[in-house]
């Protein structure tokens, strides 16, 4: 008996721990500056580095291919949680093949800009770059939210407060409690996460035409969760499901001519 009660004393310790570190330690799991991919692809469109100031010594590195305020719409491209902006110049270069502006940009605490990201900090970081193209000349109507992954938090969060021109989902999740609860099953997530991102519970919420993608082979955020924001979103909404893509959608000419169509009827 002694002997059982040392072991279920051990293995609560050991539960408690990990719990404890997993509660210290998650915004590093989440955030992932430094995981780089898509680093050799070549820069095939014309930008001006800028840097958009949020908090006080807090400036958030992007690009901006400004073709035309006032003709065409602008795409805010707001990034996951890995990577700097390199990682995304493949999408670029194929985006920027449709008449659009694009603003992407970076998030504190990545692409060498100061600060720490959280869900706080990145609603705030987003809400911020709002206001700067609003400076540019800007109404939230010219504007198209694009959030990849994490990024479709952001972009969900701003258009439930917000109408805009439009909001574009790649890869999205339901919540990142839903999403924690994948990979740590045996963990009590919808206690100890701090940053929740709760997009199915927002969505309804949203007013703005909406354009949903999500690849079935996607091993990272599974397609269901894709598609059961679709199923709550308000109308106007348009989908993508392809069979073949994974987590980091095919920026093929079938998905350019989906978003093309999107962007058209806006």
């Amino acid at each position: 008996m002694k002997y059982l009660y040392l072991t279920l004393t051990s293995i609560a310790l050991a539960y408690l721990v990990i719990n404890l570190f997993i509660y210290f330690y998650q915004r590093n799991l989440l955030y992932n500056p430094s995981e780089n991919n898509y680093l050799n692809d070549t820069i095939n469109f014309n930008y001006k580095e800028i840097f958009i100031e949020t908090d006080k010594n807090i400036k958030l590195k992007s690009w901006f291919i400004n073709k035309d305020l006032k003709k065409f719409k602008t795409v805010v491209f707001f990034h996951g949680n890995a990577g700097n902006l390199l990682n995304r110049v493949h999408k670029i270069n194929e985006l920027n093949k449709l008449d659009i502006n694009i603003l992407l940009t970076s998030w504190r605490g990545f692409s060498g800009n100061k600060g720490k990201p959280s869900e706080k900090n990145l609603y705030y970081d987003a809400q911020q770059i709002i206001d700067w193209l609003k400076v540019q000349g800007l109404d939230n109507k010219d504007i198209v939210l694009y959030g990849e992954s994490l990024g479709t938090g952001v972009a969900t969060e701003l258009a439930s407060k917000n109408n805009f021109g439009g909001i574009i989902l790649e890869s999205p999740f339901t919540s990142m409690v839903d999403t924690a609860k994948i990979y740590y099953p045996y963990l009590p997530v919808s206690i100890i996460l701090k940053d929740r991102y709760d997009s199915i519970g927002k969505i309804k919420n949203i007013n703005t035409p909406i354009f949903i993608m999500h690849g079935k082979m996607d091993n990272i955020v599974p397609q269901q969760m894709g598609l059961e924001l679709f199923e709550k979103a308000n109308n106007p909404k348009y989908s993508y499901f392809p069979e073949d893509d994974d987590h980091m959608m095919n920026y093929n000419e079938q998905l350019l001519n989906k978003i093309k169509l999107f962007i058209n009827k806006i």
